[in-house]
C-alpha cells in the first residue's frame, strides 16, 4: 500500500517454536534496515509450549511488532493472518526456525525488487545453520544430495536468475496478494509451493539470489523427519491434485512403499516373492549404504555413513506413505484424482 509507513512486512507463521523462535526474532530486528520501516506479525498456531510468551517479549522491546492468532493452526493460515494484518508494500515470510546468516537480508530485498522488476523474490534455502549436531548435519546432507532431494528446486541454487518460483518464492509485492488471492487453507504444507505456483501460472516475474539466503534447522530426530517428510508427501499430493500436475518423483516414493509392503505379504506365503523381496531390498540397502558412504568421503563427515542409512528411507518412504495418504482421503471422500 502507498500510504503505509512500512517498506517491510515480515510474516512469521509459528507454532511449537520456543526452541529458535527468540534467536530468529533477535536476528531480524539486528537487520541493518530502519527497523521503524518494519513491521513484523507473528501468527500463533496454538503452540502448546511457551511459544507465545516468547513472542510478547519481544513486543514490549518493539513496537511494530504484532503477535496475533492463528485459531486454524495450520501454516498456511498463519500466512494469511499476517499478510491480511499487515500493510507494507513487501511481504516476507520468515519461519521461526530459521537463521539468517546476513545482516543485509532485507536491504536486499528491497534492492532486488526495485532493481529487476519481479513480483515474487525466491531464495535458497540450505538445511546449515551453524550451531546444529552431527545427527542434523546428516539429515542437512543426505537431504540436499540427489537421492534425497527432488531435482530441479533451486533451494540449493548459488546464482542469480529469474526462475520459475514454485520451489522457492517467499517474497512478494503486496499486489500479487490481490491479483491471485491468498495461500490456500487446505495445505497442512506446501501452501508455498500452491502459491508460488500460482504465481508462475499468472506470468509474474520471479528472481532468485544467494543474497537472500535463509537458512532452516534439520529436524533433529529420526521420527521428526519421518512426520515432516509425511507432511511434504500429503502436501505434494494435495498439489498434485489441485493443478493436475503429474510428479513423478513423488509417485515412484508411493510405488515403493506399495511394492514394498506387496512383496513383505506375499513373501509371507511364497518363497518365489519372498526371493523378489529380499533382492529388491537388499539392493536398496545396498544402494543407500554406497551412496552414504560417498556422501561421508565427498563431506569429509563420518555422520553421512552412520545415520544415511536410516535416514534416506525416512525420507524414501515418509514422502511415498504421505503422497499415498493424500490419495487415500481423496478417494475415501470419492473425489476423481486428475492423477
Amino acid at each position: 500500500m502507498a500510504d503505509s509507513k512500512y517498506d517491510i512486512a515480515v510474516i512469521m507463521p509459528v507454532r511449537n517454536e520456543s526452541a529458535f523462535l527468540a534467536q530468529t526474532l533477535e536476528q531480524i530486528y539486528h537487520q541493518d534496515y530502519p527497523m521503524e520501516r518494519v513491521e513484523v506479525v507473528v501468527a500463533e498456531g496454538c503452540s502448546t509450549d511457551n511459544t507465545r510468551e516468547i513472542a510478547l517479549g519481544f513486543k514490549g522491546r518493539f513496537g511494530s511488532l504484532k503477535v496475533l492468532d492463528n485459531t486454524r493452526c495450520v501454516p498456511s493460515a498463519g500466512r494469511n493472518v499476517g499478510v491480511k494484518n499487515s500493510t507494507a508494500p513487501y511481504v516476507i515470510v520468515i519461519d521461526g526456525h530459521t537463521h539468517l546468516p546476513g545482516k543485509d537480508l532485507f536491504s536486499d530485498m528491497v534492492r532486488l525488487f526495485e532493481t529487476t522488476g519481479a513480483q515474487c523474490l525466491c531464495r535458497p534455502q540450505p538445511l546449515t545453520p551453524p550451531d546444529i549436531n552431527e545427527f542434523e548435519r546428516s539429515v542437512a546432507l543426505c537431504r540436499s544430495s540427489v537421492l534425497g532431494h527432488k531435482p530441479g528446486s533451486e533451494i540449493y541454487a548459488d546464482d542469480e536468475r529469474f526462475v520459475d518460483p514454485t520451489s522457492s518464492g517467499a517474497m512478494y509485492r503486496r499486489e500479487v496478494f490481490a491479483q491471485i488471492g491468498f495461500f490456500d487453507e487446505d495445505f497442512d504444507a506446501c501452501e508455498d509451493v500452491d502459491f508460488n505456483h500460482r504465481v508462475h501460472i499468472h506470468g509474474m516475474k520471479a528472481f532468485l539470489s544467494p543474497k537472500l539466503t535463509v537458512c532452516y534447522y534439520p529436524r533433529s530426530s529420526l521420527r521428526g523427519l519421518w512426520r515432516q517428510m509425511v507432511r511434504y508427501g500429503k502436501g505434494r499430493y494435495r498439489f498434485s491434485a489441485k493443478h493436475g500436475v503429474f510428479s513423478p518423483i513423488q509417485w515412484l516414493a508411493a510405488a515403493g512403499v506399495v511394492g514394498f509392503a506387496l512383496l513383505l505379504l506375499l513373501a509371507l506365503v511364497s518363497a518365489a516373492a519372498r526371493e523378489i523381496f529380499t533382492t529388491a531390498t537388499g539392493l536398496y540397502l545396498l544402494l543407500i549404504i554406497f551412496f552414504s558412504f560417498y556422501l561421508a568421503v565427498k563431506e569429509k563427515h563420518l555422520g553421512c555413513l552412520l545415520y544415511g542409512p536410516v535416514i534416506f528411507p525416512a525420507i524414501h518412504f515418509g514422502l511415498g506413505w504421505g503422497y499415498l495418504s493424500g490419495l487415500i482421503e481423496r478417494l475415501m471422500r470419492r473425489e476423481p484424482s486428475p492423477l
